[in-house]
């Protein structure tokens, strides 16, 4: 009856997955919650949002199960990474609403960093690209425009935080203020080599070494909560990317995971050796277990399952998000649209934070059906390039591409993303890779799992998508996508 819970805080919701000792799913609860936009560009959530629903499924989920605290080895976090929270110590209150990973508002202080060409320093501390999209000028944000902010923040009254770390301070009480390596990584504060937060990057951005927590690595006991109706240890922390690659078992230098959910994120293990991108990838911490830490290349596609829901909620063409797939299934091609789904500019290997949407190549014969396939050849062929900059980093062919994530259930999509790519695609069994692989840090920790090589037996295919396109026919794909990327670029004058 023993299992592990996995408490996974999404961009749109937070789950919480019970895991038996064979890696096999007992029982999920989710709960969705608003998400906030005050000015073009902004995305915000309201941080007690993400923790009431995120408690409310944990404990749902264990009712579902029929299980109590005691049938509970071990919690295990996985979480948004970027998304960046800043609240008082006393009173365990928000100084405002948590700033989300998507948020464009500071890309005018990261266009003055590349100005005084401190980019170059980020660069090779962090392994990062100076971007609106990470932590540091969120916090700098923070501090400069709330009332009173940067006094408290020196005065050491203030904690800065990411999801993860919002999470376990609420279940602890407020007694323990953490986060591991792999949501560390994703700061901009960070030095990836040296394992700490970095005093020269501490200062480019103003931020108080005092607001920062505790770095430890993602699979150790950092604390116990008591809110679920008995001790529990917190075992387990991973940002969801690294989470996802360790739960697909990709463990071994190499090997690629790409998720599909609110954006695509492409991660390749290069094991204990950080690799410099020469394309515009990042180079990120993927986990430390122990003191051992291992590294990964990752590309960053900021909108991806999120075009789907935009699909549904902005244009209203399809009624629920499982709609596409038969809608775009409907037609052969997109009739030569291309969907560019650059609402929160475009990630890697581009980097243009001033990049929009784009939605071209429509003529009087278009219907909702080919807008539809065009934006899930919007999501396959950003994925494209991502992994084409990364075989190139890396040196290395891709053999395959482990897939997970919400949109990988999309049969049509995962068939584009084989075509595409001239690789075979396969699907795990369990494709909730992301919480799994939360649940496998936290039991490692605990000893609910002996070790890797037991938690690599269990990985299993469920299904393998082989390329059949034509050469010509991705090659015209390829084609149209770059002209289209070249309309979508700069369109917010900086």
């Amino acid at each position: 009856m023993r299992s592990i819970l996995a408490l996974d805080q999404g961009t749109t919701s937070s789950r919480a997955i019970l895991f038996d000792h064979a890696g096999g799913v007992v029982a999920v609860a989710q709960k969705e919650f608003p998400q906030h936009f005050p000015k073009p560009g902004w995305v915000e959530h309201d941080p007690v949002d993400l923790w009431s629903t995120q408690l409310g499924v944990a404990a749902e989920v264990l009712q579902k199960a029929n299980r109590s605290a005691a049938d509970v080895a071990a919690i295990g976090i996985t979480n948004q990474r970027e998304t960046t929270i800043v609240w008082d110590r006393e009173t365990g209150q928000p100084v405002c609403n948590a700033i989300v990973w998507q948020d464009r508002r500071t890309a005018s202080l990261c266009d003055a960093l590349r100005k005084r060409k401190l980019d170059r320093v980020v660069r090779r501390k962090t392994g990062l690209v100076v971007d609106a999209y990470f932590s540091a000028t969120k916090v700098q944000w923070i501090l400069q425009h709330v009332k009173g902010a940067r006094a408290r923040a020196k005065a050491g009254r203030l904690a800065f935080g990411t999801v993860d770390s919002w999470l376990v301070w609420n279940l602890t009480g407020g007694r323990v203020h953490v986060t591991d390596a792999s949501n560390a990584s994703r700061t901009m504060l960070y030095d990836i080599r040296t394992g700490d937060w970095d005093d020269a990057l501490l200062d480019i951005f103003g931020v108080p070494r005092a607001m920062l927590p505790a770095v430890r690595s993602s699979s150790e006991v950092y604390g116990h909560t008591s809110l679920l109706g008995g001790s529990i240890p917190i075992a387990g922390i991973a940002g969801d990317q690294q989470a996802a690659l360790f739960g697909q078992v990709c463990t071994r230098p190499g090997m690629v995971k790409n998720t599909y959910g609110t954006g695509c994120f492409m991660l390749m293990n290069t094991g204990a050796k950080p690799i410099a991108s020469k394309n515009s990838l990042l180079t990120t911490v993927a986990w430390r277990i122990g003191h051992r830490t291992e590294y990964a290349l990752e590309g960053s596609i900021f909108i991806a399952g999120a075009v789907v829901q935009w699909l549904r909620d902005g244009l209203g063409i399809i009624r629920s998000a499982a709609e596409i797939e038969s809608l775009a299934a409907s037609v052969p091609d997109t009739h030569g649209v291309y969907l560019v789904p650059a609402f929160a500019g475009l990630g890697a290997p581009h980097w243009d934070q001033y990049a929009r949407g784009a939605l071209v190549g429509l003529t009087r014969g278009t219907t909702r059906a080919h807008v539809a396939r065009a934006a899930l050849e919007g999501i396959a062929l950003q994925v494209m390039n991502v992994l084409k900059a990364m075989e190139a980093d890396a040196g290395i062919r891709l053999k395959e591409l482990r897939v997970d994530g919400g949109a990988s259930a999309n049969n049509l999509l995962m068939q584009l993303q084989a075509d595409l790519l001239n690789v075979p695609v396969v699907r795990p069994k369990v494709a909730e890779t992301t919480a799994l692989g939360a649940a496998y840090l936290a039991g490692l920790a605990v000893g609910f799992w002996t070790s890797q090589a037991e938690i690599a037996r269990q990985w299993q295919a469920d299904r393998r998508f082989t390329p059949n396109m034509k050469p010509a026919a991705r090659k015209t794909l390829a084609a149209g996508w770059k002209k289209a990327l070249a309309r979508a670029k700069g369109w917010e004058a900086p």
